[in-house]
């Protein structure tokens, strides 16, 4: 089943309000009321998480000087596919492998210029045997703003799902300024062992004037790593005013 929503923020006076809030079930948006000069929007599903064939496909929209934070109200929780007590989904009648079972999650947002987005949703986090793929594009205008935060927890299982995927593209004025992606598949070799004392990956991203990036590569870089840390970490300059 897919699932659309639309969120779309524009500035109203000193602040902003939410012009559009479409979600299609099982996705539903909540837009609490806050006492600074953004908009807040929170996601959520029903069921308490996504099954087998479940898809997320959201569009974020923020207008020229606009202030938004998108976020969810839990992790995104990620159940085991059917078919997937081995590494191969099952066949279909004839012998004839079937599709890769799992769930999807793409989310794609606009920033005009002198808006800002905070994009930080909970952790995901995938159960035994899930298969999960996470897609986020976003396009900055000329004086956009752009926190981004991308984490995949360990899960309730640890690293016990089947495969999990990511790609994150960020394009500032039509060029590019991030593209990552990454895939973790038990099929290349057991995550757990791969892992080994990490409980959880992630994705940093600051861009634009509202954010300091220099700073938060200073404080990275004040912190050498050392044998046996429970946290790795690094920080590199994307351009003059982002870092990653």
């Amino acid at each position: 089943m897919t699932a659309r929503g639309h969120l779309a923020f524009e500035r109203a006076g000193a602040a902003t309000a939410v012009r559009t809030a479409y979600a299609e079930s099982p996705l539903r948006f909540l837009t609490p009321r806050n006492h600074g000069s953004a908009a807040w929007a929170y996601t959520s599903t029903l069921g308490g998480g996504l099954v087998d064939g479940d898809a997320i496909e959201l569009r974020v929209e923020v207008g020229k000087g606009a202030r938004a934070l998108v976020t969810t109200q839990g992790p995104t929780r990620v159940f085991r596919s059917s078919g997937c007590s081995g590494l191969r989904p099952p066949p279909v009648a004839g012998g004839t492998p079937a599709p890769p079972a799992g769930c999807r999650c793409e989310t794609t947002a606009r920033v005009e210029e002198d808006g800002a987005l905070l994009l930080v949703p909970a952790p995901a986090a995938c159960f035994g045997g899930a298969r999960f793929e996470q897609r986020t594009g976003v396009d900055l205008a000329g004086g956009a703003s752009l926190l981004l935060w991308d984490v995949l927890s360990a899960g309730r299982d640890r690293w016990d799902f089947v495969r999990c995927s990511s790609a994150i593209t960020i394009r500032r004025e039509g060029k590019p300024l991030l593209d990552e992606a990454w895939l973790l598949d038990a099929a290349h070799g057991s995550l757990r062992e791969r892992f080994g004392r990490f409980h959880a990956m992630g994705t940093l991203l600051l861009a634009g004037p509202l954010f300091d990036g220099a700073a938060l590569r200073e404080a990275v870089d004040a912190q050498a790593p050392r044998a046996g840390a429970p946290l790795l970490q690094s920080a590199s300059p994307l351009g003059a005013d982002a870092t990653v």
